[in-house]
């Protein structure tokens, strides 16, 4: 079995890396510290190709696979989850218009995303909802050839600096089943109605913007549902299960640039005359932190 990464993903490894220690690493503290967005740094990652990879090659996307996503992840995530995450779900809530979206949608939707021009999300949770998705109570109710949605979403990623988001709502409260009922729909930030409320004070990731939505009888056009009606909560576990082996990669990220560190601490700092690094203890745990993370990371390449 060949457990090597090919040239080409040791190549976009290495230009990553190189990315991230040049542009994320000196700015990181100032961003985590002031809980801003790093849109200088989101300009230079477009320029690279670095955002939304997922997006298909046909949309202006790089048109990455799950592994080099993976790969293009553990690096970011390795220099600074905030802003890494930043990079990372610039594109968030696409992968459903990827999936399930009309030709039209995707032409309008991802291009701009994958050029940097916009920014999307997705709209899951909710203040009484997080992991229980069935119990998505905000509502999208059809009205001539419109949708009238209202509901409050909770702790979105790029919610109030997002330009549109893919958001869950109930569409059918009478559907028999638990997880029956409920569709996509795009919902663009500058349609009336639409409030976002910044979410500050995070224990971590702080340069990511985090928000409330609030939707009060928002309006959009019928041809904003997002691949069938009433086949939302199977859309969405489709889209956790694709996603998770990228959550997968930002904790081998963290837990490398963790690794990383300490190693450098060890062989800098002294004690009775010598670096830590030398005494068998600090050299037993470096050697667990770097054994577990190299298990991490191909129980997720793997995946």
């Amino acid at each position: 079995m060949d457990f090597e990464l090919s040239d080409e993903q040791q190549q976009l490894k290495s230009e990553v890396q190189r990315f991230a220690e040049n542009e994320i690493i000196p700015v990181a503290k100032e961003y985590d510290r002031e809980e801003k967005y790093p849109h200088d740094v989101i300009d230079q990652a477009a320029e690279m190709g670095l955002l939304a990879p997922q997006i298909p090659f046909d949309y202006g996307g790089a048109g990455y696979d799950v592994l080099d996503t993976a790969i293009i992840v553990e690096e970011l995530f390795a220099a600074d989850p905030g802003i890494g995450l930043c990079l990372c779900s610039t594109g968030f809530g696409t992968e459903a218009i990827i999936e399930f979206g009309t030709e039209e949608q995707k032409e309008e939707y991802l291009e701009p995303v994958a050029r940097g021009e916009a920014i999307s999300g997705a709209a899951i949770s909710e203040p009484d909802t997080g992991s229980d998705v069935s119990s998505v109570s905000t509502r999208a109710e059809k009205d001539g050839d419109e949708w009238v949605i209202n509901g409050n979403k909770m702790w979105i990623t790029n919610g109030s600096i997002g330009d549109f988001f893919v958001v869950l709502c109930k569409t059918d409260p009478d559907a028999e089943g638990r997880y029956n009922g409920f569709s996509q729909i795009i919902v663009e930030s500058d349609r009336d109605g639409f409030t976002a409320d910044k979410i500050t004070g995070k224990m971590g990731i702080r340069a990511s913007d985090t928000a409330e939505l609030i939707l009060d009888n928002v309006r959009v056009p019928e041809e904003n549902l997002v691949g069938t009606e009433g086949m939302g909560f199977l859309q969405q576990m489709q889209f956790f299960d694709e996603t998770r082996t990228g959550v997968a990669a930002q904790g081998v990220g963290i837990a490398k640039g963790a690794a990383e560190r300490a190693l450098d601490y060890a062989q800098e700092r002294e004690q009775f005359g010598r670096p830590i690094g030398d005494f068998q203890a600090i050299q037993h745990k470096l050697a667990d932190m770097h054994t577990e993370a190299e298990a991490a990371r191909n129980l997720t390449y793997k995946s």
